[in-house]
């Protein structure tokens, strides 16, 4: 990794315990010198999120919101799930609502990190 990315994203601490980046292929890293992938996911890990939610591809504007809804209800509300827990279960539930049943909707959504 170039020195100077490097150093920035180490000068820089998120006090966050998760960090949610709902955009399009927002997981997605970019090769560097051949070596190795540099991308929003590793840059707020390395910048102290212990925990990032990503998307693998492009995703829509509709069902995004309404999983990220899910995902937020069951995190924050009175079931205080993991952020693991949390997403995991907002995806099945959108896996059972006939408008959102593809995994084209709900799928592209991953955790990094640490799970707990």
């Amino acid at each position: 990794m170039d020195s100077c990315l490097r150093t920035k994203s180490l000068s820089l601490k998120l006090p966050v315990d998760l960090v949610v980046l709902s955009a399009c292929r927002s997981g997605l890293g970019k090769e560097f010198k051949r070596r190795s992938l540099v991308g929003l996911t590793r840059g707020f890990m390395y910048a102290g999120a212990p925990r990032v939610v990503v998307s693998l591809w492009d995703v829509d504007d509709k069902p995004t919101s309404e999983l990220m809804v899910r995902f937020y209800k069951r995190m924050l509300g009175p079931e205080r799930l993991s952020p693991a827990a949390a997403l995991r279960g907002a995806q099945v539930e959108m896996s059972m609502d006939p408008r959102w049943q593809s995994p084209y909707y709900w799928a592209p959504f991953i955790l990094q990190g640490e799970w707990r």
